[in-house]
């Protein structure tokens, strides 16, 4: 795969158990935001509002799972008295807190979500990337969110045991921190739900590559 390369303006990143840059509660989201997600999706939408660049970019979100404790909710809710919120049910696909977000910021740029197993923060750094070489000029924001399925499902899923995470990164072609990605089919397959965390170690550290393993795909990222 042909090396996408971007310039990384700022991130900001929180895991629980208050790893690295913590994003508070208390960050200046709109009262009707705060109120209408899950503590995983306000953390995930505090991120993205904190390194959000100007003018207001492109979004991109990816989550393996997403908030699926609201989705099991729902199916609770179906199961027992046979319908389901019509707000709640809104709230509850893949590109949600995307659509919230361009609401609260009235972007008209557009966003995409994704969902690639292990490898969706990859494909979400790809597709964040593949954005900005199309369209230089206009900044792109990636929000990264994720936490282990609730019971009964987390119990048949393997590979599952990462803790609550939510990663911003602000991308441009300006100013920053100059960083490539390519990415090549893994010989053996392998259950990394690890990969964002992965990646902000490499960021943390003074090396100049390192090959990150997803799922199906090995991440090779590179400082200029």
């Amino acid at each position: 795969m042909t090396a996408l390369s971007f310039q990384l303006q700022d991130w900001t990143f929180w895991r629980s158990g208050n790893e690295a840059a913590e994003v508070a509660d208390t960050a200046p989201l709109p009262v009707l935001l705060r109120r209408r997600v899950s503590a995983l999706g306000r953390q995930a939408l505090a991120a993205g509002w904190r390194v959000m660049p100007e003018p207001t970019p492109r979004f991109v979100f990816s989550s393996r799972h997403g908030e699926y404790d609201r989705t099991l909710r729902l199916l609770e809710t179906l199961v027992t008295e046979g319908e389901v919120s019509p707000a709640e049910f809104g709230l509850s696909v893949h590109h949600s807190l995307a659509g919230l977000l361009s609401i609260a910021k009235g972007n008209r740029r557009g966003h995409t979500a994704i969902a690639a197993g292990c490898d969706s923060f990859g494909y979400g750094l790809l597709e964040a990337a593949a954005c900005l070489a199309e369209k230089p000029s206009e900044p792109v924001l990636l929000v990264h969110y994720d936490e282990p399925l609730p019971a009964p499902y987390g119990e048949v899923i393997e590979g599952d045991e990462q803790e609550p995470v939510a990663l911003a990164l602000a991308l441009n072609t300006t100013a920053g921190t100059t960083l490539s990605i390519d990415a090549e089919p893994l010989e053996r397959g392998q259950d990394n739900p690890s990969l964002a965390l992965a990646f902000i170690h490499f960021l943390q550290s003074d090396d100049h590559e390192r090959t990150l393993a997803g799922g199906r795909m090995a991440w090779r990222c590179r400082r200029a």
